[in-house]
């Protein structure tokens, strides 16, 4: 399995709300965090198999829009981003969302790559 890192900016935080909830609903993915830009800009990043992370990446775009004022400014894919990023970027598996990982993608903290 490629493990990938998605990443969609919304413009607003209901519409980041809005849209992390239909990505996790929609795929086999783990919400491992969200940062806050500025000037409203919000990023939620997600990990999982390249193609859940596609579907779930869809499924925020298709969402974000149903809020008023909420506007999707970018987004983005990376499949098997190098394990350096994981140790500089907020896009790590933390055991705060290790829970979620394994319902996720059936892989538990005790045989994780």
């Amino acid at each position: 399995m490629s493990i990938a890192v998605g990443m969609l900016e919304t413009l607003g935080f209901p519409a980041v709300v809005e849209a992390a909830d239909a990505m996790v609903k929609a795929a086999r993915v783990t919400l491992v965090g969200y940062e806050k830009i500025g000037t409203g800009r919000v990023t939620v990043i997600v990990r999982g198999d390249v193609s859940e992370v596609q579907a779930s990446i869809d499924a925020g775009i298709g969402n974000a829009g149903r809020v008023s004022g909420g506007k999707v400014l970018s987004h983005h894919i990376i499949a098997r981003p190098h394990e350096n990023l994981e140790y500089v970027l907020p896009i790590r598996y933390t055991d705060d969302v290790d829970q979620f990982r394994e319902s996720a993608t059936g892989i538990s903290s005790a045989n994780r790559p």
